[in-house]
């Protein structure tokens, strides 16, 4: 089975939109989890805009990509969705196959009405949705 880790800071957003799209399409073939440097709370404007394409996060929780490495967890992809600088701060989990970088922009930091804001992370929702189909589809084909 194949073990996939979505980084980013505070686990409330891209990685979390990322664990949900790869554990839709990957079904059992998969093993999916997220995390972050900093774990927060979940996003309202993600757990929203995952609701729209049918997905509930609601009752997710946030956890540690520290408290995984010290747990000796093992991945055969590390991909991280934040910023460069911030995936430089992320452990290097042994056994690692590949470490993949997306970088996508912070929901955490989208300003302006609830429906500008809103705007702002369907287009991230959007974009990741395409990002997560393009590399099922080449881990499912292999």
């Amino acid at each position: 089975m194949t073990r996939v880790l979505f980084l980013c800071v505070h686990n409330s957003a891209r990685s979390q939109m990322a664990e949900a799209y790869l554990k839709s399409l990957g079904g059992a073939e998969l093993e999916v989890e997220s995390a972050g440097l900093e774990p927060g709370k979940l996003n309202p404007y993600v757990v929203r805009a995952l609701r729209e394409d049918g997905i509930d996060i609601s009752t997710h929780a946030t956890q540690s990509v520290f408290d995984l490495y010290k747990a000796g967890r093992r991945y055969h992809y590390v991909i991280t969705v934040c910023s460069k600088e911030a995936a430089d701060r992320c452990p290097t989990f042994p056994g690692i196959t590949q470490r993949l970088h997306w970088p996508f922009p912070d929901p955490s930091t989208f300003t302006g009405t609830d429906e500008e804001i809103m705007a702002k992370v369907r287009e991230v929702r959007d974009a990741m949705r395409g990002k997560v189909r393009e590399f099922a589809g080449q881990l499912l084909s292999s």
